[in-house]
């Protein structure tokens, strides 16, 4: 350096030093460490550069120097960001905060990114750090800060699509984020069809309940849909219904107890009464609309009858005869529906007297 002293000589020895320095004896390591803190204010970029790339992924690089680093120009700064296990969530949250968007992607791009930091990286509201954070499965994140994710970025693609393929998304996310993209399908489908309002609406209402049924795979899965779904006012007369036709009881008595506002198991037993006064008092303590009261009714009295075949689209056959006992059952009411689709029978349901629910 004495001899060449130009910025080429300076960035190689830069490099040199730095990638010998886990090999080095104790004091040639605390030589070599004041050496860093001398390049680190080298006039050059290059320079810090070349020490930035080696230095990344080294354990021993004393803490002041990979702040110079990270705190650096980009150039310099992306490397010990993106890679570095010296700086701890403190330093990369006051990174972030501090710092432009560049800075905060690579810090998003992490191997592991802990919950504290994920919060701080969507707090930026920068869509393409967010992006880079969804898309990345070492990244914890918490359930409130997905839903914010949701909430500011659901309709948007870049975010929304890593984020629905995300492996470990909880059942609450799905189910919201399944919303927001409606959202956006909706103001598309008015502004490009000659459809009406309550068409499309009706429409992406069906779309999104059959999906959202499908999304339950366990017990506690089911009860914080129900209770995302209850406390948003999507539990709605048509989804418990939908769901009690595709022979999913479960989510039919997880949705009940939740309405009445009891303990599942006291809802199941209602539910089940040989004498019918058990469902019939759960069902007014609900307050779901009478005109599906038949329907609901109905549909318990011929679960326990009806069975899965285990046949190729057998829910499609399950859910044909299960509608097929219903229309029979408002038949005997004297209400007569022009058909026997399900999407008909919903439509149709608010539409009907009161009084069949004491018939």
């Amino acid at each position: 350096m004495l001899t060449n002293p130009d910025g080429d000589t300076r960035a190689e020895i830069a490099q040199k030093l730095a990638a010998q320095h886990s090999a080095l004896s104790d004091n040639e390591r605390k030589m070599a460490e004041d050496i860093f803190r001398v390049m680190v204010q080298d006039a050059e970029v290059r320079v810090r550069a070349a020490l930035s790339r080696q230095l990344k992924e080294n354990q021993f690089v004393p803490h002041d120097v990979a702040m110079s680093l990270a705190r650096d120009v980009e150039d310099v700064s992306l490397p010990m960001l993106q890679f570095s296990e010296v700086l701890s969530d403190e330093d990369l949250i006051e990174i972030v905060k501090s710092q432009e968007s560049h800075k905060a992607q690579a810090v998003a791009k992490r191997a592991h990114v802990s919950a504290a930091l994920s919060d701080a990286l969507v707090d930026t509201g920068d869509e393409a750090v967010v992006a880079t954070l969804v898309a990345n499965d070492g990244a914890e994140i918490s359930e409130q800060t997905l839903h914010k994710v949701v909430d500011e970025f659901g309709s948007n693609d870049l975010i929304g699509k890593p984020l629905a393929e995300r492996h470990d998304l909880p059942v609450t996310i799905a189910e919201q984020l399944m919303t927001r993209v409606s959202e956006s399908i909706r103001d598309y489908l008015i502004k490009q069809r000659d459809f009406s309002p309550d068409h499309v609406d009706a429409l992406l209402v069906q779309a999104r309940e059959m999906a959202v049924l499908g999304l339950t795979e366990s017990d506690t899965d089911v009860d914080k849909l129900v209770e995302h779904l209850f406390k948003n006012g999507r539990l709605t007369p048509s989804i418990i219904l939908r769901a009690v036709c595709m022979g999913d009881l479960n989510f039919f008595e997880v949705a009940m107890a939740r309405l009445a506002k009891i303990k599942v198991d006291n809802a199941r037993t209602l539910i089940f009464d040989a004498g019918k006064r058990g469902f019939d008092a759960l069902y007014e303590k609900t307050g779901l609309p009478a005109a599906f009261h038949t329907a609901m009714r109905a549909a318990i009295d011929v679960s326990a009858e009806m069975e899965y075949d285990g046949e190729p689209h057998d829910r499609e056959r399950f859910s044909r005869r299960m509608i097929e006992r219903i229309l029979t059952q408002y038949g005997d009411l004297g209400v007569d529906f022009q058909a026997d689709d399900l999407e008909y029978l919903l439509a149709k349901m608010n539409q009907l007297p009161p009084t069949l629910m004491t018939q």
